[in-house]
């Protein structure tokens, strides 16, 4: 293998070696090829199956071969090896030759034939082996095996495939990790919802009022929505390199894909008696089919990492013997029985039928998980409805888990809701591409029920919200009771609550982000440049909003969801280096690859270790749109029990001493608003918790207040007062009532519940 050239610089080494998140366990120094596709060979021979391994340690070449051939002919075999779109090794021998002497092949026999064997490798080329290939994670090589006829020079076979060193990115415990996170910030958000249930809020199950999806960030939401975006940047139809392919496979579990063979195989008989076309795909076929990406390297899902460790064992121990051959054996040297097929796929389909799920199963496949989530949520809450039902038999409950146990068929509702709003982007995906490629009538209507079901769930909110916003609007000059109002908070807050008050609209751009990152995926499958540029300009405009707009209530939710934003247009960015109209290099794509994997590993970390502080101060605190609602209820309390003779009066409410000469002036009582505390409370009670400016009462007079408006001292007050007889010290009650109805008209003393000052 020749020498790598000077593209295989130290720091494209540097970079790459950043790439090595995570192995599988340590096969030693061996390269080995993986699968195999058909590269032009004609209709005489037919490969079955090639397996070529190279051991660094003893120096050795051992191989596998099984095929069938319908003439006897002399060949001359050409073994080709890349790296990274460079050449490292070319040899061409005969092995008919002393040297290279392979019996089976020597000639090509008329039948079937299989050989195996193991050859030494001499020290000139064995040291030609740079040692980085044994070192970097899903190596991009390829090793090609032409045979070529002695007489006329045609190309009888030709054979590829991908060498491997055993050691790649894709392994479980990163899916497991990546669980584990979004499990981490979904419970944070319960214990923000619970929280808020213990010290006041309703419907905490259901995100509650304290306990949306989007409060602390970062959130169960945002959390998957992140790994949802890495899903989705891997099913773009470009030439992904085998790295980076293989490291966005474990976060496809955020995305409904779930390799789970019992779900698969009901599909497939659903799909078969609903009009599907299973010849090519169907689980059985993808167990065992190779399939062959667009820049021709291949994977074979079914072939786990034990069954890997295995081989190389069983061909450590096959360079010991000595060279096997057959001619019209049934033994296909170490074959398992089962025939391997050429699966070319792309885009969509390769991300899917990578973890075998076939590319008409994909939609079936998120329906099943979906319904299965939504059927633990209602067993859940009901579940959790019984206990407090037993609870309430036997003893008493904290006060604010009443308010879900009247309500739970309202938190069951926006739990659901709040699960479609999560799935939404992914969804449109998986119905627009159920409609393009799949083959099962009665799948195709589920997926344009259900979308539409989706959709319009959606829809019918933002519109409420809307129609909410505009009433309030002409109510009361504002839409402040979007966040103080208990009642509408309960009902619409998990569409806004991590928002500010005047950006309650950004909801509704977020949904039609996430439709358009679906359509355009879906819709543009098998066209990678436009496919990319329609995502780059989607994720850019979202970036260009959230930079404007700031609108997060939080600083961290700011500044989290903003450097999210960046990461999701800086890999579409690097995305842009696989479209292969772009013609760029194969090192430089798998050096963009490393430095994607960086990137969005690191961004993970940085989300994991986040959502560990978070879990900290989570009972520590509160969403700030719901304690600013709660100091208002609690003040609007305070101001129904109030009585015109009751020293907690508005006039002495919190009223700090004040000099004598300005006890009933106006500008000696201002608050921070600029305004009277008696002009305060009285807008604070009239507006439920919003002080606005006072409004006549029904019976058609303003309020006038009790106290003088012109401004006196008290010795003026003293000197024009009537002198008090003896007789007139009689005790005497004030007749509120005539006060108050002979002023201001019997619906102002009791109206509202009789509540008045």
């Amino acid at each position: 293998m020749a020498r790598s050239n000077s593209a295989w610089g130290s720091w494209t080494r540097g970079v790459m070696l950043l790439g090595f998140m995570a192995t599988t366990v340590n096969a030693g120094q061996i390269l080995k090829t993986s699968g195999f596709s058909d590269c032009g060979s004609d209709s005489s021979v037919k490969v079955d199956k090639i397996d070529i391994s190279y051991n660094n340690e003893n120096k050795t070449v051992s191989f596998d071969v099984a095929g069938s051939s319908s003439k006897e002919q002399n060949v001359t075999a050409i073994l080709n090896v890349t790296a990274y779109g460079n050449t490292v090794y070319s040899k061409s021998f005969n092995p008919c030759d002393k040297g290279t002497f392979v019996q089976q092949l020597c000639p090509v026999p008329v039948g079937k034939f299989a050989a195996r064997g193991s050859q030494q490798i001499p020290a000139e080329f064995a040291n030609m082996v740079p040692g980085i290939a044994f070192q970097i994670p899903d190596i991009s090589a390829v090793a090609t095996l032409q045979l070529v006829s002695a007489d006329g020079g045609k190309k009888v076979a030709c054979i590829q495939s991908d060498v491997s060193n055993g050691k790649t990115t894709d392994i479980p415990v990163i899916s497991y990790i990546a669980a584990g996170v979004a499990g981490a910030a979904l419970v944070l958000t319960g214990v923000s919802a619970a929280g808020a249930a213990l010290s006041g809020g309703s419907a905490a199950l259901g995100g509650g009022s304290g306990g949306g999806m989007g409060t602390i960030s970062p959130s169960f939401g945002e959390t998957i929505g992140w790994f949802q975006g890495m899903a989705m940047n891997s099913m773009l139809s470009v030439n992904y390199p085998p790295i980076y392919r293989n490291f966005a496979k474990n976060f496809a579990f955020s995305a409904g894909v779930i390799p789970w063979s019992g779900m698969q195989t009901a599909i497939d008989d659903f799909r078969s008696k609903t009009g599907g076309n299973l010849t090519q795909d169907n689980y059985r076929y993808l167990q065992n089919a190779t399939l062959v990406f667009p820049d021709g390297s291949t994977s074979s899902p079914n072939k786990g990492l034990f069954n890997f460790k295995r081989s190389i064992d069983a061909f450590v121990d096959l360079a010991e013997r000595a060279i096997d051959t057959s001619i019209n054996s049934t033994d296909t040297a170490g074959n398992d029985g089962g025939e391997d097929f050429q699966h070319k796929v792309q885009g969509i389909q390769a991300f899917a039928e990578k973890l075998l799920v076939p590319k008409s199963n994909i939609f079936m496949s998120a329906l099943l998980i979906v319904a299965i989530i939504i059927g633990v949520i209602v067993v859940g809450i009901l579940l959790v409805k019984v206990i407090l039902e037993a609870w309430a038999l036997f003893g008493n409950f904290p006060e604010g888990l009443k308010g879900f146990r009247k309500h739970y068929w309202g938190s069951i509702a926006r739990t659901i809701t709040s699960l479609i709003l999560l799935l939404y982007g992914i969804w449109v995906l998986y119905c627009v591409f159920q409609f393009t490629t799949g083959d099962s009538t009665v799948a195709k209507v589920l997926a344009a029920v259900t979308l539409a079901v989706f959709t319009g769930i959606l829809a019918f909110f933002s519109w409420k919200i809307w129609s909410v916003v505009h009433t309030l609007k002409q109510k009361d000059g504002d839409a402040a009771a979007m966040y103080e109002d208990k009642k509408i908070w309960v009902r619409y807050s998990l569409f806004y609550e991590s928002y500010k008050r005047q950006y309650w609209w950004l909801f509704v751009p977020v949904i039609f982000y996430m439709f358009a990152k679906g359509v355009a995926i879906a819709a543009g499958n098998g066209h990678g440049m436009p496919q990319t540029i329609a995502q780059l300009i989607i994720e850019g405009l979202m970036l260009c909003l959230l930079l404007w707009a700031r609108p997060f209530e939080r600083r961290s939710g700011n500044v989290i969801n903003i450097i999210i934003q960046v990461v999701r247009v800086l890999s579409i960015a690097c995305i842009l280096v696989f479209v292969q109209e772009f013609g760029i290099k194969q090192t430089t794509q798998t050096v963009a690859g490393v430095v994607l994997i960086a990137v969005q590993a690191t961004l993970t970390v940085v989300l994991a270790i986040l959502i560990a502080w978070n879990g900290i101060n989570a009972c520590c605190k509160v969403n700030p749109h719901r304690k600013r609602r709660k100091e208002a209820e609690q003040l609007k309390r305070d101001m129904d029990n109030l009585t015109p003779l009751d020293a907690r009066n508005s006039l002495l409410l919190d009223r700090a001493p004040v000099p004598e000469k300005s006890m009933f002036s106006a500008s000696a009582d201002l608050n921070e608003k600029g305004h009277s505390r008696a002009d305060s409370a009285e807008r604070y009670y009239q507006g439920g918790g919003d002080l606005r400016p006072p409004v006549a009462p029904s019976g058609g007079h303003m309020y006038r207040p009790l106290t003088p408006t012109t401004p006196h001292d008290s010795q003026s007050l003293l000197d024009g007062a009537a002198p008090i007889g003896v007789a007139d010290r009689q005790p005497a009650v004030p007749n509120v009532d005539r006060e108050y109805r002979g002023a201001y008209g019997p619906s102002y003393a009791y109206g509202n519940g009789g509540r008045g000052y």
